[in-house]
């Protein structure tokens, strides 16, 4: 297989968010091929390019000098030079510092080349068993005040399903600050760990996963996918009269539970409201 030919300007690599089997041929040629590799935290990034030969001058590139260190990152580019961005995992500038580099470049007139792969918002996504035609995704939600509050206001009224990312220590406030605005209900998914050994995905209820995780605080990365408030409306208004209208034509409580999940609704809103008396 022939490397690609890097050209001067901007990669923005996507690295493994925990299995090392998830980093591209692609990524480690850019990786290989670049003058210069920007990384959060050298010390990590440099297990993984050792682990692929990758002897790439590396280069720290985080929050508390990316304003000091961009112009002459962008002279390094217009020079001539290639530079390769990454995180500590998965795709740089989601929720990781990256932006002002990228749009420094755009300015400067240079290519940003995105090289695609591993993404713990994409993986959480596909896997949560949530309705995700359209999400929106709110990144690391404020810690307090009147940020917050709105930021939930938010949570609570976008009609699509909402991804968040969460600190493992804050999952069980946040599920249970989203349940006291008035939907405990609303389905959700909470992924851990994700492509890593002990890779967990708990589905329910927020009401319900508020609960299981103030009993058994999660480790390691999270992200919470939650339904849509759509989802909730149609849950209180209309599929309590649907489910009898089923149930008068013979379905079982199983069958049931097909029909309104190809009808849109959660498999966990179906469920639960299917089993009711």
């Amino acid at each position: 297989m022939v490397a690609e030919a890097v050209v001067a300007g901007l990669y923005i690599v996507s690295t493994p968010i925990g299995n090392m089997g998830d980093f591209s041929f692609r990524a480690v040629d850019v990786l290989r091929s670049v003058s210069l590799i920007l990384a959060e935290d050298t010390r990590h990034s440099r297990h993984l390019l050792d682990r692929y030969e990758i002897r790439t001058p590396i280069s720290a590139y985080h929050e508390h000098n990316e304003a000091r260190a961009l112009p002459g990152l962008v002279a390094k580019m217009v020079a001539g030079e290639s530079l390769a961005l990454i995180t500590d995992a998965g795709t740089p500038v989601i929720s990781d510092p990256g932006a002002r580099l990228v749009r420094g470049a755009i300015d400067a007139g240079l290519k940003v080349i995105p090289v695609p792969g591993a993404s713990a918002l994409l993986a959480a996504v596909v896997a949560s068993g949530i309705p995700a035609d359209r999400f929106t995704f709110l990144g690391f939600l404020p810690r307090k005040g009147r940020e917050r509050r709105e930021a939930l206001e938010i949570v609570r009224n976008t009609a699509h399903a909402v991804v968040l990312y969460e600190a493992p220590s804050r999952v069980a406030d946040t599920l249970g600050d989203i349940a006291e605005l008035g939907a405990p209900d609303r389905g959700a998914a909470v992924a851990r760990e994700l492509t890593k050994h002990f890779e967990d995905i708990q589905r329910g209820t927020v009401g319900t996963l508020a609960t299981y995780y103030r009993e058994s605080p999660p480790r390691g990365e999270v992200v919470i996918v939650l339904d849509g408030a759509a989802a909730m409306v149609a849950t209180e208004e209309s599929l309590r009269p649907r489910i009898e209208q089923l149930r008068a034509e013979g379905l079982s409580t199983r069958d049931i539970i097909a029909a309104l999940v190809l009808e849109g609704t959660s498999r966990n809103v179906a469920y639960r409201l299917a089993h009711e008396p």
